[in-house]
């Protein structure tokens, strides 16, 4: 390999500093007024917040979550010019099949820390060790511990080549493939890219949008509506965030990367909205794992070139999307994504071959339900070894 390409060992070791300067600015925090509209209408509540950040000050131990990541065999590569951090755990049985996972927005690898072990040690967890997984857990371009991009044009198309190349360098030649939000996009265009490599892919996100067609629309059943409804209904609430990040990131990144409060607002309160919670983000993800994705953000300052994924989308650089092979894929459903998918409408547009529905967990359902998680990707890509 040229410097370029090799594969670096890399382990995580925030200075002090820059945790000593994270303090200072949440001392000298700047509050609004209380919205006059009591609960989460208007965005995250005063009080909710307040309470959370003084955790953060003084509840919140960086250094043990810092050595939890650094359990994990973490390595950085140069990729078409941009660093690209990402985890590589391999399994102890020996057939384990490697299986590349890809996070979104605004998660990280923190997303996957408690599947980690099951999927690559089943034997060790109660389950069948011909189950296991070699797992590869890259952080996207411009997130994380990959750092801001250092030019434009990574979207979607772009990350997935990255992705090729990347396990190509690991000596992968067949793999599975899975990711939610934007993960089920890079996923998506995965299997399209490297379609003699990718075996088959399983999804926690996947965007199906009524038919214009008044033949297929007639065939949609109530529940199908009901499903198609609510994102529709949701979208002009929800997507001020997507919105902004897709035209004005560079405006939003000086707001986020200098305000420790801001970043943590704006990331909390799609855990609030996306998550199975009803009081607080807290009813489905820990505050520790929580914050710990709001560190890698506000750490590596990667809140204006991770919203710049959005702007990449809305405008692409390429006419044509590339076309979609006949990949085999899994959809896992969980009841409270506000996205769930049409499985009539999924199936004129991929080749779907399994398909579960779970009564709980949303948007992270790694980081929500690790078990149901679990259990559904053993159960997809155990026909695939």
């Amino acid at each position: 390999m040229t410097e370029q390409t090799q594969i670096r060992p890399f382990k995580l070791n925030i200075p002090q500093a820059a945790l000593d300067d994270l303090a200072a600015r949440l001392d000298a925090t700047r509050w609004p007024d209380e919205n006059p509209i009591p609960g989460w209408t208007q965005g995250v509540p005063l009080a909710y917040l307040k309470e959370l950040a003084a955790y953060w000050r003084t509840g919140y131990d960086w250094r043990a979550h810092e050595a939890e990541l650094n359990r994990f065999p973490q390595f950085i590569t140069t990729i078409d010019g941009t660093d690209v951090h990402f985890l590589h755990i391999r399994s102890p049985e020996p057939d384990a099949m490697p299986l590349l996972i890809t996070h979104g927005w605004p998660g990280s690898i923190i997303e996957f820390l408690d599947v980690i072990g099951p999927l690559t040690d089943p034997r060790s967890h109660g389950a069948d060790p011909a189950d296991a997984f070699d797992l590869v857990i890259p952080s996207i371009p411009g997130y994380g511990l990959s750092g801001p991009t250092p030019d434009a044009g990574w979207d979607v198309h772009r990350v997935a080549l990255a992705w090729a190349e990347l396990m190509r360098r690991l000596g992968y030649h067949r793999y599975g493939a899975q990711g939610g939000d934007w993960g089920h996009a890079i996923t998506l265009e995965l299997a399209a890219v490297a379609c003699e490599q990718v075996t088959a892919i399983h999804l926690n996100t996947l965007l199906t949008l009524p038919p214009d067609d008044p033949a297929a629309a007639a065939e949609l059943t109530p529940d199908d509506w009901a499903r198609l409804n609510r994102m529709l209904q949701a979208e002009p609430e929800m997507s001020g965030y997507a919105k902004i990040q897709s035209t004005r990131p560079q405006t939003l990144a000086y707001a986020l990367t200098d305000s420790p409060i801001g970043q943590l607002a704006w990331i909390v309160e799609k855990f609030m909205e996306w998550t199975d919670s009803t009081r607080a983000p807290e009813d489905a993800v820990s505050r520790d794992r929580m914050l710990t994705n709001v560190m890698l953000y506000w750490l590596t300052s990667t809140a204006g070139s991770s919203a710049r994924h959005y702007w990449e989308a809305a405008h692409p650089s390429r006419v044509t999307p590339t076309s979609r092979p006949a990949t085999p894929t899994g959809v896992a459903v969980f009841a409270a994504d506000i996205a769930r998918p049409v499985r009539r409408l999924a199936e004129k547009a991929h080749n779907i071959v399994h398909w579960s529905e779970f009564p709980r967990g949303g948007h992270f359902a790694a980081m929500e339900q690790p078990g149901l998680f679990t259990i559904d990707v053993r159960a997809f890509f155990r026909r695939f070894r």
